[in-house]
């Protein structure tokens, strides 16, 4: 009994103390910068890393420093801004998107950032960068993808999951009492109603011709509205159906990028850095993305989906059902 009482007691005093406890231990408090590619030059060229699912919900684990993805990019930007060797930014993205909300901040942030340091920013994309990160990627001055890149997925998604049958079956019913008759759209308890869905494709429709706009914005003289919205149907293309579609600048890797990104900045060389929490596990541009590496997190589709949430979505989402 005495036993029992200690570790009661003892598990309640490690959580009320938890919050002051660093489990991160070879993480340090500030953002470091990294150099990863050496140059005698004193200007400096950052890397930023935007992957994952994007959202403001997404966390890194109890391990981590970093927070959801919007604060991570925020924190570089704002960082970058103030250093005046900073003189461009490469813009990684590995994501297929994620929230509406989430991807317009992203995209925004990186539209301010321009227009307050006359900076250029080259989006690199990866292996994916669609739907969101694609919508990301338009607010970059040019736009390079490696040749494996799969792209595009132009386009929204909500997804209304139902358990009515389930119920059914079990003998579980659910009573709703609500001030109006749309007060629960949406429900998983109940069939959709045609007002309902119409209601929800309304809310569509215009999120879409928003992501439309922004890559017609983005793309400006190299691809029309009238050109985009035949190809802007969902769909995902590789980087050179995407070259050729104008709805990406180029196809290389990171030298690539980093000499456009040198020219636009009316550079012949400088110093490519990152900021990281984790400076030695950072050695060279390869080494680890801008998340901590102390995550141990799965990138697939099976750890995104229960992220997902009521909502809307810039989200390529492959073999859902």
């Amino acid at each position: 009994m005495k036993k029992s009482v200690f570790l009661i007691s003892a598990g309640l005093l490690l959580a009320a103390c938890s919050a002051n406890v660093h489990l991160d231990f070879l993480g340090q408090e500030n953002l470091a910068e990294v150099v990863l590619v050496q140059s005698a030059a004193k200007e400096k060229i950052l890397i930023l890393d935007v992957d994952g699912m994007i959202s403001s919900l997404t966390g890194t684990g109890a391990l981590a420093r970093e927070g959801d993805v919007l604060s991570r990019v925020y924190y570089r930007l704002e960082r970058a801004a103030a250093d005046p060797l900073v003189k461009g930014i490469i813009l990684r993205l590995e994501t297929p998107g994620g929230e509406v909300t989430a991807s317009d901040i992203l995209y925004h942030e990186i539209l301010r950032f321009k227009e307050r340091t006359r900076l250029p920013v080259v989006g690199l994309m990866m292996s994916v960068a669609a739907s969101g990160g694609y919508y990301i990627a338009s607010a970059c001055d040019t736009v390079l993808a490696h040749p494996s890149t799969l792209t595009g997925s132009i386009g929204v998604i909500s997804i209304f999951p139902s358990v009515e049958s389930l119920f059914d079956k079990i003998g579980v019913k659910m009573t709703v009492i609500k001030s109006g008759g749309m007060k629960d759209s949406g429900s998983p308890f109940r069939t959709m109603t045609d007002e309902e869905k119409k209601t929800f494709q309304a809310i569509i429709d215009e999120y879409y011709e928003d992501f439309l706009s922004a890559v017609v914005n983005g793309r400006k003289d190299k691809l029309g509205a009238e050109e985009l919205r035949p190809l802007a149907d969902g769909r995902i293309y590789t980087a050179k159906q995407a070259l050729k579609l104008k709805l990406i600048d180029e196809i290389g890797y990171f030298d690539d990028a980093l000499k456009k990104v040198l020219s636009l900045a009316s550079l012949r060389e400088a110093k490519v850095v990152a900021y990281t929490y984790y400076p030695k596990s950072k050695t060279n541009i390869y080494a680890a993305s801008m998340a901590d590496p102390m995550v141990l997190e799965k990138k697939g589709l099976e750890s995104w989906l229960p992220q997902l949430k009521a909502g809307f979505y810039y989200l390529w989402l492959p073999d859902y059902k």
